[in-house]
């Protein structure tokens, strides 16, 4: 660009002749009058581009390049590695630019470019809403679980929905639903799938698909249509695959910790909500201000809740416990051997025998695991004392007790001896059906404090802790009235 200023400068400025620029750059005549009568516009491209060193390598390179079509997709050759293994394999003496120049050029010709075009779009306000399920930590009680993560995004507005479970099951993705459905205020004519088995029990040609007929009720039901992608093309709803990791890095980092999964569940909808504030890049309004415009575009919620329940019949065994999904429920031991009736909610398992419901637990979604609630075991226990502190589910309560009450059995059992010591407590066990967990534990407390020995005095106790009832006169209440008893007197002829 110097030398182009300097030619121009001397002639047009200086009046220097050709001959003598031309004498004084070393540039011939010809280049001169070029630059004189042209813009300068650079060197130009080769149309072309020679390897003189990397040319009998040539072949070998394409080679690698056109098996790795069938390999996975993380595990193939990159530039690098490619100008490692000539260097090492066949004694490659170039450099590795030229190696990566003409890597970049051959994946071109070969048509197996890493790089794919997109279109820019822009969905219209409440026609669809895509759905995914993720992986995340959270911790609950102490003890860190793996839980999934329901995401539901509206492809209009962008507003998302989250919530975790123990499992994507079936009955806990209708839930999901039907929990997003309730959040929006409405149902998407339109919500956008993977083929997740709990929708998709077969992938037909093109974008036919056999349903699961459980999913199939529940979408009429709601009277949404179902699109699902194509087999690992999940940018074909890239709003929720990046929404969960989005939901990962903002919403549950650092690592939750709570109670229970509602709590969590509790603060990621608070998030949900606060995120309507945001303003999602390349748009003029918020997440909230789109959201109030399509919801007038969304289908009314059914009047009557989708009923999201498993009916099974079951028999409990020998041990008074029902299986479920290879994990085991108790009941009281007189129904052992029965034939039972069971209800799988998403969260629950209720069990019920001729209409009555029998038992209620929180729902396992291991295998192997047993649910064992210590009340049904104590009418068996009194019968076979001995087999108290070996006991399953006796054993699992203990872990929760109150020192009071280890306290108040080595009492008993020194008092009465082993065997009416354990009878004597387990009738203290038998008052936490009727009585408050923190009332009786007040009154063992109180028991063991003043030396009591008995379960009587226990349960004299409770009673006296009750309020005593409040007993109101009857102001208004009509009253006979009053007698007059001087006619007694003539009764039997007297006077």
């Amino acid at each position: 660009m110097d030398q182009y200023e300097h030619i121009r400068t001397a002639h047009r400025v200086y009046e220097q002749s050709i001959s003598e620029i031309s004498r004084i750059t070393g540039h011939s005549r010809n280049t001169i009058r070029k630059a004189l009568s042209e813009p300068y516009s650079g060197y130009s491209l080769r149309h072309y581009q020679p390897f003189p060193v990397l040319g009998p390598f040539q072949k070998i390179i394409d080679t690698w390049l056109a098996d790795d079509r069938d390999r996975p997709r993380k595990q193939r050759h990159t530039a690098r590695r490619i100008y490692d293994r000539l260097v090492f394999e066949h004694n490659f003496s170039g450099s590795e630019s030229n190696v990566r120049k003409y890597v970049r050029e051959a994946k071109e010709r070969l048509g197996i470019s890493t790089i794919k075009a997109f279109l820019p779009l822009e969905p219209d306000l409440g026609q669809e809403a895509e759905v995914d399920w993720g992986t995340a930590v959270v911790v609950i009680q102490g003890q860190t679980l793996k839980v999934k993560i329901f995401c539901m995004r509206s492809k209009g507005s962008g507003k998302p929905f989250l919530r975790l479970y123990p499992c994507e099951r079936q009955q806990a993705f209708f839930d999901a639903l039907m929990r997003g459905f309730f959040f929006y205020g409405g149902v998407f004519p339109r919500l956008i799938f993977d083929n997740l088995t709990t929708a998709v029990r077969k992938v037909l040609q093109g974008k036919a698909r056999l349903e699961q007929e459980s999913f199939t009720h529940f979408r009429a039901y709601h009277n949404f249509e179902a699109r699902f992608c194509n087999p690992g093309a999940g940018h074909e709803k890239g709003g929720v695959e990046g929404l969960v990791g989005f939901a990962r890095r903002n919403f549950l980092v650092p690592i939750p910790e709570a109670q229970s999964l509602e709590e969590i569940n509790e603060r990621l909808l608070q998030q949900c909500v606060a995120y309507g504030r945001h303003t999602i890049s390349g748009r003029d309004k918020s997440v909230e201000v789109l959201f109030a415009e399509e919801r007038s575009c969304l289908l009314k919620l059914p009047d009557v809740p989708f009923t999201n329940i498993q009916i099974l019949s079951a028999k409990a065994d020998k041990y008074a416990t029902v299986i479920v999904d290879k994990n085991r429920y108790s009941v009281p031991t007189r129904f052992a051997g029965r034939a039972l009736r069971v209800i799988c909610h998403v969260d629950q398992v209720e069990i019920f025998s001729q209409g009555q419901r029998v038992a209620n637990h929180c729902r396992l979604f291991a295998n192997n695991q047993w649910q064992l609630d210590p009340d049904h075991y104590l009418e068996i226990l009194l019968q076979r004392p001995l087999a108290f502190h070996s006991a399953r589910p006796i054993r699992d309560w203990k872990k929760c007790w109150p020192l009071t009450m280890h306290q108040l059995l080595e009492r008993f059992c020194r008092t009465y001896g082993e065997n009416r010591g354990i009878k004597e407590f387990i009738k203290v066990l038998l008052l936490f059906r009727n009585h408050p967990t923190e009332d009786v534990h007040q009154a063992i407390a109180t028991a063991v404090e003043a030396g009591i020995s008995a379960s009587g005095g226990i349960q004299h106790l409770l009673h006296r802790n009750q309020p005593v009832p409040q007993i109101f006169p009857l102001e208004h209440y009509a009253r006979l009235p009053k007698a007059d008893i001087s006619i007694y007197a003539c009764l039997g002829g007297g006077l």
